[in-house]
């Protein structure tokens, strides 16, 4: 084992408090499609041994059965068919996919929609809007019926989050859309549909949101002088103008969800940013939101990744990103972060899991960690004197004596002294996963990118 720290002139204090109780450790270890490979659910067990929570039903499987999984094309094969009909659903693989999920404790958030066209460029086949709108919500009614109703020999899972479509602001008129080839407004009427459909069978059983947004990049860029020139004069132009599209798609529709008071319990956004645009980003959300009077909106970043290049899937320093930005999010009005994502697979997005010998990166267990202290339920007061690169969430569960601490550090190499004398420090980088150290929590020396549990 390589040793860890050594000298460092910088230093900081964190002090916790197990006894002080803030709040709820919410769930920011979710994940999004699972690590599902052809069929089996054996992979399962790293979700349950982790203790994510939910798994957002996404892109699932695209290379593998990409067209029987969880898209309502894939469920309801031919839209002319009656749509009270059983035989009219094809549910069979979706059913071992969730009933999957459900066995190893992780809960469907299941996207009402298509998979990604990639390639559309070339050739679309389910990104348009659906031919009818009312039919399609039937549609979504009775795929909940079945997994949570039990109709159409199904199950009562009581699935929660059920979310309309993904990325329709990806991008019209903007560059090659490859999710949604409809206007803002067909989608708009879509939601506005589908979301009182859904209320009126289901009332408040079911949480109805969206829109899975691109997100907010646009607040993070340098814009250049005289920002009505997007697209002209600046070499970034046409990202300029993309990043402003997903604002104003994102202000049309709480605009038309306010006005009309349609059915709205948590609006999800996506980012593929830094710890620190991010957060950005998720004030935004939460200021915007207020402003249109959707304060109590649940907001959900389901779609995430920190480190999506592929020379950096399995580091430290992706690990310890992953843990800084669930440790950050905790603390704002976050619900739900489902990172994207947990497959098995080559993909510079799948960094949970190395795709040639499908064991877990140290990313995994940094989820691993998030989610000890999601098991212990409450949030206890941990207090930094800087917050240079230093992240940090600390959870008790006093009925157990359970208590632990998640720190990462994305800043420079410095000394972390604590109060945390007597407990267990846990190392997590690539060379060790979720190692016990002789380290002294009272006085630790963290390098950059390093990740520690404390317990």
């Amino acid at each position: 084992m390589p040793p860890l720290g050594g000298d460092t002139e910088e230093n900081m204090n964190l002090t916790v408090d197990f006894t002080k109780d803030i709040g709820r450790i919410k769930s920011m270890n979710g994940v999004g499609q699972p690590p599902f490979f052809n069929m089996d659910t054996r992979y399962f067990d790293f979700l349950s041994d982790a203790n994510i929570p939910y798994s957002r039903l996404h892109d699932v499987n695209g290379l593998f059965g990409g067209y029987v999984y969880v898209d309502i094309p894939n469920i309801f094969r031919d839209f002319d068919t009656d749509v009270n009909d059983p035989a009219s659903y094809d549910f069979a693989f979706t059913d071992v996919l969730v009933k999957g999920l459900i066995e190893h404790h992780c809960e469907p958030v299941y996207r009402l929609g298509v998979t990604i066209e990639n390639h559309s460029r070339v050739k679309a086949y389910r990104i348009y809007p659906p031919k009818d709108f009312q039919k399609w919500a039937e549609i979504c009614e009775h795929i909940v019926r079945h997994y949570n109703e039990g109709w159409a020999d199904g199950f009562h899972f009581d699935i929660k989050y059920w979310e309309i479509w993904n990325e329709p602001d990806n991008h019209y008129n903007v560059c090659n859309n490859n999710m949604w080839l409809g206007t803002p407004e067909e989608y708009y009427d879509l939601y506005r549909t589908t979301s009182r459909h859904l209320r009126k069978c289901f009332g408040n059983s079911i949480k109805i949101g969206g829109y899975a947004s691109c997100g907010f990049y646009y607040i993070n860029l340098e814009l250049p002088k005289g920002n009505e020139a997007f697209g002209t004069t600046d070499e970034r132009g046409d990202w300029i103008k993309l990043a402003r599209y997903f604002v104003d798609f994102f202000d049309g529709f709480i605009k038309i969800v306010s006005e009309e008071h349609l059915p709205f319990d948590f609006f999800s956004h996506h980012s593929y940013g830094s710890v620190e645009e991010d957060l950005n980003m998720q004030a935004y959300a939460e200021k915007r939101l207020e402003e249109a009077g959707l304060g109590d909106v649940e907001i959900h970043l389901n779609e995430w990744n920190t480190a999506p290049r592929s020379e950096e899937r399995g580091t430290s320093k992706a690990s310890a990103e992953a843990t800084a930005l669930m440790c950050a999010m905790q603390d704002t009005k976050m619900e739900m972060m489902c990172y994207y994502d947990a497959r098995i697979g080559v993909s510079v997005y799948g960094g949970l899991f190395n795709p040639l010998t499908f064991e877990p990166f140290c990313t995994y267990y940094s989820f691993k960690a998030f989610g000890k202290l999601l098991k212990m339920g409450r949030q206890v007061e941990c207090i930094k004197d800087s917050a240079d690169g230093i992240y940090a969430t600390a959870a008790a569960n006093p009925e157990k004596s359970e208590k632990g601490v998640l720190i990462a550090n994305i800043g420079e190499k410095q000394t972390v002294r604590t109060n945390l004398s007597g407990m267990t420090v846990y190392a997590i980088d690539e060379a060790h996963f979720f190692t016990p150290t002789e380290l002294d929590p009272s006085e630790l020396i963290m390098e950059k990118y390093q990740t520690y549990y404390i317990g």
